[in-house]
């Protein structure tokens, strides 16, 4: 269980009623004999940020003490709903939770009746990016416009899954956690560690492992905590890369193509992005740090059986290796034909809608398209490495042909698990628990628990029964501090790729 720290624990018991109500399911008398040193390890959010003017307009509520009451909670954990929840928010954090006859409202609360509405945890999402594609191999950085989508559709802690900006990435992300600027936490992964063959001159071509180790050395050093390995990276560096970053404590994720999924697992890799779409492990004849080319590795994909023992074998040393999979699909579904348009296009740059809709239609056209294959076979691993026990994230990568809009996409990825045959209570953990997992932090954030920080979604229905209520917020808490999405939505409707 989660637990306050002393002093909040015991002001909460006497706001709510000096009767020791129940919390959490345990009562208060017994909450005050847990040990010492249990309350010194308990989770330390930081409580309610200091708010510059120019964040204002974007906040419904900034109260300190605030009760939601009568909601529907769903915790996160996978477990059932909770009806005729009340959760008591004090100074950024969950000081209580519990059925609305036995938690009291504080005194001089802002009280919400959330009748009919759902709470879930505000979204971890691990593969974003602060920039989009404006033009052939040209991207445009969009920190402002993409940090408020992402808190608006329910995002409150991110990692940037690949950097083409990395000092962008960390003023962005000391920006936000000054309350300069409204947007989710930001996990700030370095730029790219690749190898020559992509091509594109904002990304540095590694030269050997002694250049990765440098690479990590100083980005570290600059405040990046995530790396992220690219297609045409080597074994040695992608070894060196690896256990450079875990001597600091920052874990590596890699969109591989040299490298095959078993080889980077055997090398400490910690997770592998776009689940399977990437893997080269079925290539004939693949050679050894050479990516055969994304053609070459998607055909052989598309003809794999998913029920052979080559994938039953790779899923279980990924399963055995704790190496976790971020899906992705929001990214692929844009490119198969037969697949709805995306949400949020209207967010847009006239231009660059136009332009996505252009790439849309034709893919839609192309007879020999092999996307439905490849995004029926990559939804089904997904499915059945989640069911095989492993460690199953989630993202949406707005990048690829465009369309992938955030905050918009991922509502839109949650959506997709669900499709792909994941319940709507295991699709809700992958984008909540499972992310703050991985990156470390569920001790603060990714389930609704007493002592954890107040980063709530508050949505109209009942997502455990249709998944596509997740798109109805209201109202999103990141630290206890209440933002409207549909002002962070309109600052910039129609001006998304201009900042």
């Amino acid at each position: 269980m989660q637990v306050l720290p002393g002093q909040l624990m015991f002001s909460a018991t006497r706001r709510l009623g000096g009767s020791a109500p129940r919390l959490l399911g345990y009562s208060a008398a017994s909450l005050i004999t847990l040990t010492a040193g249990a309350l010194a390890q308990a989770p330390q959010p930081r409580g309610r940020p200091t708010l510059a003017t120019a964040v204002r307009p974007f906040v419904a509520i900034d109260t300190a003490i605030v009760a939601l009451t009568n909601a529907r909670v769903i915790d996160g954990t996978g477990a059932a709903p909770r009806l005729g929840q009340t959760i008591v928010i004090d100074n950024g954090r969950i000081a209580a939770i519990g059925d609305a006859s036995q938690v009291r409202v504080p005194v001089g609360a802002q009280v919400l009746d959330l009748t009919g509405k759902s709470v879930i945890p505000g979204m971890v999402m691990v593969h974003e990016h602060l920039f989009y594609p404006t033009g052939p191999g040209t991207y445009a950085y969009l920190d402002e416009s993409f940090t408020r989508l992402y808190l608006a559709g329910g995002v409150t802690s991110m990692r940037t899954g690949g950097d083409m900006n990395g000092f962008g990435d960390l003023g962005i992300k000391r920006a936000i956690d000054r309350g300069d600027k409204p947007g989710p936490w930001i996990d700030a992964t370095a730029p790219y560690l690749e190898g020559p063959g992509l091509n594109l001159p904002q990304v540095h071509e590694l030269t050997d492992a002694a250049d990765a180790r440098r690479m990590v050395d100083f980005w570290s050093s600059m405040g990046a905590t995530s790396l992220k390995a690219y297609m045409h990276i080597t074994r040695d560096e992608l070894k060196a890369a690896i256990d450079e970053g875990h001597k600091r404590g920052m874990k590596t994720t890699g969109h591989l193509c040299s490298v095959t999924y078993r080889e980077a697992a055997s090398l400490g890799i910690d997770n592998l992005e776009h689940g399977f779409f990437a893997a080269t492990d079925f290539v004939p004849d693949k050679k050894p740090d050479v990516c055969p080319g994304q053609g070459a590795g998607q055909a052989a994909f598309a003809a794999v059986d998913p029920s052979s023992d080559a994938v039953k074998s790779l899923i279980k040393v990924l399963v055995q290796r704790h190496v976790a999979i971020t899906s992705t699909l929001t990214v692929f579904e844009t490119l198969t034909p037969g697949r709805p348009l995306p949400p949020g296009l209207d967010v847009l740059l006239p231009e660059l809608r136009d332009q996505f809709q252009q790439r849309y239609d034709a893919a839609q056209r192309s007879p020999r398209s092999a996307y439905p294959t490849l995004f029926a076979k990559a939804r089904q691993l997904e499915v059945d490495f989640f069911r095989a026990g492993g460690t199953l994230i989630v993202g949406t990568d707005p990048t690829g042909g465009g369309g992938v809009i955030p905050g918009y996409s991922n509502q839109r990825a949650v959506e997709l698990l669900v499709e792909s045959g994941l319940t709507p209570l295991e699709a809700i953990k992958v984008a909540t628990l499972n992310g703050a997992t991985y990156l470390g932090r569920a001790d603060r954030v990714g389930s609704i628990a007493m002592g954890k920080q107040a980063d709530l979604v508050v949505l109209d229905g009942d997502p455990s029964a249709r998944i596509d209520d997740i798109r109805k917020v209201s109202l999103v808490f990141k630290e206890g501090v209440g933002y409207d999405p549909a002002k962070l939505i309109a600052s910039v409707k129609g001006k998304v790729g201009l900042f």
